[in-house]
């Protein structure tokens, strides 16, 4: 089993996750916790039993890969610098702020026959991957992603912080980009949109609608799917799923979908180094993050163009 070298760049909540994981995967071997604040690094590679470092070229020639887990707003410049210095690079979600941003690292990736996997955790959420292998023909799904308001991500929104992982989720089972999108979302905390509501519609006539809030009293991880016969009923955070069928004696029957419960991320950082031996494509690569990003800004660019109309409206009174 080859030993791939890694260094975590930010080390702040999510980047002190990565550390943790990664300092028990056998695959790898961590070489650098890097951020901005050398105190706060140091912190963290003193936990985690390794080099601290302000800036990630300290120890570019000892790394094959790196976690990007900066803010977004430096997804671009840190990720993209990396690719060019031959580093594979798992990028936390959004890729970037926006899709010209996100072209350019793929391009880069690909000129560079980089590995480029985005952090989309809950495409590694057991119960979506028992989800994936029964999903026939999605007709409606039925989403809502609500958290208690914290500190982090406060740079982006809550389209781009939190619903962003059901939209790759609903883009990838649906094979196909929305031909429609309504949105509304309204700032409460912060000078960004912290509540929104999507829906989508897609060329097969799949609807989904989608709600996120990071402003909620309790938090909840759920999604529902109609198809053909059945829905299916997916609890992010339990990892479970059950499967309702009509039975032929007209009653509602369900069963659990059998999922193997484990750590997301773990699964996701395993994969990643596995990619990184191998040079296989990720599970998430750039085009299909790129995918989730764009159908976030269209949403997002709905909802302004809502709060507008709302503005005429009140305006009149």
């Amino acid at each position: 089993m080859n030993t791939i070298r890694v260094a975590v760049i930010g080390t702040g909540a999510f980047g002190r996750n990565h550390l943790r994981v990664l300092h028990d995967l056998p695959r790898a071997k961590l070489v650098a916790a890097v951020d901005r604040d050398l105190g706060r690094a140091a912190n963290a590679a003193a936990e985690f039993s390794c080099r601290a470092c302000a800036h990630w070229r300290e120890v570019a020639a000892e790394i094959d890969a790196a976690v990007v887990a900066v803010p977004t707003s430096a997804h671009a410049e840190v990720a993209g610098e990396l690719l060019e210095a031959g580093v594979d690079v798992l990028v936390e979600k959004p890729i970037t702020p926006d899709a010209a941003s996100a072209r350019r690292l793929i391009a880069t990736a690909e000129s560079g026959g980089r590995i480029l996997q985005v952090g989309h955790l809950e495409s590694f959420n057991p119960a979506v991957t028992a989800l994936r292998e029964i999903a026939t023909l999605p007709l409606f799904f039925e989403i809502h992603r609500m958290s208690v308001f914290t500190p982090r991500s406060l740079d982006i929104d809550v389209v781009l912080d939190l619903m962003i992982h059901d939209i790759g989720i609903v883009l990838s089972l649906t094979g196909q980009m929305p031909e429609e999108i309504r949105a509304a979302g309204i700032s409460i905390l912060t000078p960004k949109v912290d509540i929104a509501n999507a829906r989508l519609a897609f060329p097969s006539g799949c609807v989904a609608n989608l709600a996120a809030s990071r402003v909620s009293t309790e938090r909840i991880r759920k999604l529902r799917l109609f198809q053909p016969g059945q829905y299916v009923s997916v609890d992010y955070q339990r990892q479970d799923a059950l499967v309702f069928r009509v039975s032929a004696d007209r009653q509602i029957r369900f069963e659990p979908l059998p999922v193997k419960k484990d750590e997301p991320l773990r699964l996701e950082l395993a994969s990643f180094l596995e990619c990184v031996a191998s040079r296989r494509a990720p599970e998430v690569d750039g085009r299909q993050a790129l995918a989730a990003l764009e159908v976030s800004l269209g949403i997002l660019a709905k909802i302004e163009e809502h709060a507008q109309v709302v503005a005429r409206s009140v305006s009149k009174l």
